[in-house]
């Protein structure tokens, strides 16, 4: 990430998603949208600290995918230390705190959005993520976490395979991705905790956790934001219902933010972060789409071929025979199945 004097402007990112920005949709993204910064979806600290190996591969990407992040969910400051030591090891320009999920079952067990209500804990899990990035930093070894041996050779094979500057020891950012509230906008007590434990950054999505996804993102709350953090050295991002790149341009100039990050519009919809007005044309959503297709085979290859369905149905919104299409994709199980539906298009 730059440093606040020499940030990229306009900073627009692609924003953290559950089951949707895995490395192959990243990957298609970066290579016609370019935004300024990607992050992973979610993984479970927990999850990692104990050695889940399905989970690692939430933390596939290549290098053409930098500045790439890293996003942690959960509720145990130790799991986060844990997982933060991984996840610089494993190369990544920072590492980002999920406060902000209202998934249920990760909010009953004290992760995500639920952590606004537990501020004490929240800070424990910031300096835990500090902790670990120090740690690391200063030369801690994976032989000193109790993670399996099959882990820690994936985490050391992956490394070797960096470029020497990302496997040199050095401090990465931490950041968090909140709401602002709970059951209702708190937005100056809840920043005013964040801002305690000094975050890199602060991507704020303009709904409580009631809210869910529902109604309409309140940016004079991200507003409020932005002038809480004026005399720290932390960034402040909006994020909320906004649909092209002119509205982004509109949002980060009207509410004085460092930048914003774009979630769900960029689905299907990678030029959601050029600056034209023209419509996509199928041509375009087709090479995206057999884009998709080549990137998720050098990610992921067959055996989770079901995880691309979703994204095959979102580039074909809007067009003519849409609906029958998108029936036609979302019965397909082979790469070969999809390439052939689309030539016959």
């Amino acid at each position: 990430m730059e440093s606040k004097n020499t940030q990229l402007v306009p900073f627009i990112g692609l924003s953290p998603m559950d089951g949707v920005t895995d490395a192959a949709f990243r990957q298609v993204v970066k290579e016609i949208g370019n935004p300024n910064i990607m992050f992973t979806e979610f993984t479970s600290a927990e999850g990692i600290s104990k050695s889940a190996e399905k989970l690692m591969l939430d933390f596939l990407y290549d290098e053409t995918q930098r500045p790439i992040i890293a996003q942690l969910f959960g509720y145990t400051p130790e799991a986060f230390r844990i997982a933060t030591i991984v996840v610089c090891e494993l190369g990544f320009d920072g590492v980002d705190i999920n406060m902000g999920c209202p998934a249920k079952s990760i909010a009953q067990k004290g992760g995500g959005a639920s952590l606004i209500t537990q501020p004490e804990l929240a800070k424990k899990i910031m300096r835990a993520v500090k902790q670990g990035i120090l740690e690391w930093k200063e030369g801690i070894e994976l032989d000193a976490l109790d993670l399996s041996p099959d882990i820690k050779i994936q985490i050391s094979e992956r490394h070797a395979k960096l470029p020497l500057e990302y496997q040199q020891r050095r401090l990465i950012p931490f950041s968090i991705k909140t709401r602002t509230g709970y059951d209702q906008h708190d937005t100056n007590a809840w920043i005013s905790t964040l801002l305690e434990e000094q975050p890199y950054a602060i991507s704020l999505h303009g709904r409580t956790y009631k809210q869910m996804y529902g109604g309409e993102a309140n940016w004079e709350e991200i507003a409020k934001a932005s002038q809480l953090v004026k005399e720290t050295s932390t960034r402040i991002y909006g994020n909320g219902d906004i649909h092209s790149y002119q509205q982004a341009m509109e949002r980060i100039q009207q509410y004085d933010l460092d930048g914003v990050l774009i979630g769900r519009a960029a689905m299907g919809n990678p030029w959601v972060f050029v600056d034209n007005d023209g419509p996509v044309t199928w041509e375009e959503r087709k090479i995206a789409i057999f884009k998709h297709l080549e990137a998720h085979k050098h990610f992921y290859n067959a055996t989770h071929f079901l995880s691309l369905r979703k994204h095959l149905g979102w580039y074909v919104k809007d067009i003519p025979h849409a609906s029958e299409i998108r029936q036609q994709l979302y019965r397909t199980n082979t790469y070969q199945e999809v390439e052939n539906i689309l030539r016959a298009l």
